[in-house]
């Protein structure tokens, strides 16, 4: 294995693409520590044609079809050469400084199998994307649009969010985000890699349960931080939030339904 991070990231027709690319290749240049992969779940031909510009700084892998996130991740982790991953999303900024960082603590014990970083907005607020537990109502709660009832149950919308989680250092968590999650990839396919009965939404929560069902830590770090340029699909998009539902359908038949 070499001692390299292999960055995996799967899109199709995404929006921000473009722009993550140029801060990649403006951060990391020809950083042979990084070998960037582009899976292309069977986007429009002129976007395609657009990310072959940027090659060689990365390998495009052209899908016939979309077959969703999980399938376009498991092509490239599973081909790779490399200890160490980043599964990361389209829509991410991030520094040549935190990669490093990230990198370094993922490496300080064996038994870690993902690094999450604090995730932030735009505008520098926090994304509330590790979670410690789930369930169907505090899924759901996060859809309802009136502020009343989010208010009615912020102290159960806090913990769900682990909004409690310190600023001044590490904690091990349940389940990281699949924007970004630095990964051992050897554990990763050990524990079988994305779960592509999953087409998009849980299978980063499924993942981390099989990580923790096999022993493996998952470390949140507040240190290091990603921009991420989050559109909230489900909350727009009939169509995806349908793609939501029947995600989170397969995962709670997968690991026991809990309501409340």
């Amino acid at each position: 294995m070499q001692e390299a991070v292999t960055i995996s990231i799967v899109t199709h027709n995404s929006v921000h693409i473009f722009e993550v690319l140029d801060n990649l290749q403006n951060q990391i240049g020809n950083n042979s520590l990084y070998d960037v992969h582009i899976y292309d779940n069977n986007s429009d031909p002129t976007y395609v044609q657009k990310l072959r510009t940027y090659q060689p700084f990365i390998s495009v892998h052209e899908g016939k079809e979309n077959r969703g996130f999980g399938y376009g991740h498991n092509q490239i982790l599973h081909n790779a050469n490399t200890t160490y991953a980043i599964i990361f999303n389209p829509d991410v900024l991030v520094s040549q400084e935190v990669l490093h960082r990230l990198f370094e603590r993922i490496k300080q014990d064996n038994n870690i199998a993902v690094v999450s970083p604090k995730v932030l907005n735009e505008d520098g607020s926090t994304q509330y994307v590790v979670r410690e537990r789930l369930d169907v109502f505090d899924y759901m709660l996060r859809f309802i649009p009136f502020k009343f009832v989010k208010k009615l149950f912020d102290k159960r919308l806090s913990r769900y969010e682990c909004r409690n989680l310190p600023d001044d250092k590490t904690t091990d968590i349940a389940m990281g985000s699949g924007c970004f999650m630095f990964v051992n990839r050897d554990k990763f396919v050990e524990v079988g890699g994305f779960d592509e009965r999953f087409f998009m939404y849980f299978e980063d929560n499924d993942l981390c349960m099989r990580f923790g069902k096999s022993g493996y830590r998952i470390v949140y770090t507040p240190f290091e931080t990603v921009i991420h340029m989050y559109e909230k699909g489900a909350h727009k998009s009939r169509r995806l939030f349908i793609v939501f539902l029947q995600s989170m359908v397969k995962f709670f038949n997968k690991w026991g339904w809990k309501l409340f």
